[in-house]
């Protein structure tokens, strides 16, 4: 199982959390897949099933990362009259809404096939197709300049 899906459980841990959080959660979906594979019916979609373990452990890492304190030097004395930056990519990315930001992670950063993204996000692979379509659009407007090719 490990030779077989190991690069693509790989690739969905790191598309939702990056770094060394994305090894843990590797490690994590292949322990609980080991603990339930006894009861996996037969001819089940094993990527698939994997994919949803390992996209359920990464928003378990990510919302543990969030509840970590985050040590800060000094805190800085907010500025007035400053002007807005431009957002970077990832802070865009986690402002879509939840069915766009999964769609435009599966899809385009694990590299997953609309049939499996809608699998994860529920739905139909033409829906994970619109909602990572729409989340791409959004991320354009927010992040490229006015008048920037697109």
């Amino acid at each position: 199982m490990v030779a077989d899906h190991g690069a693509t459980v790989l690739r969905v841990c790191r598309a939702m959390l990056g770094g060394t959080d994305a090894d843990d959660a590797w490690a994590e979906t292949f322990l609980a897949a080991l603990r339930a594979y006894p009861d996996l019916p037969a001819g089940a979609n094993v990527e698939a099933w994997l994919v949803r373990i390992a996209t359920n452990k990464a928003i378990d890492q990510a919302r543990a990362r969030s509840r970590r304190p985050a040590p800060v030097g000094n805190v800085p004395e907010p500025q007035a009259d400053v002007p807005e930056e431009r957002e970077d990519l990832s802070a865009a990315v986690e402002r879509l809404p939840d069915k766009q930001r999964m769609a435009v992670r599966l899809h385009y950063l694990a590299g997953l096939p609309y049939a499996l993204v809608a699998e994860q996000i529920g739905g139909t692979p033409a829906a994970a197709r619109r909602a990572a379509a729409d989340g791409i659009a959004t991320l354009r407007t927010r992040l490229l300049p006015t008048g920037a090719p697109r």
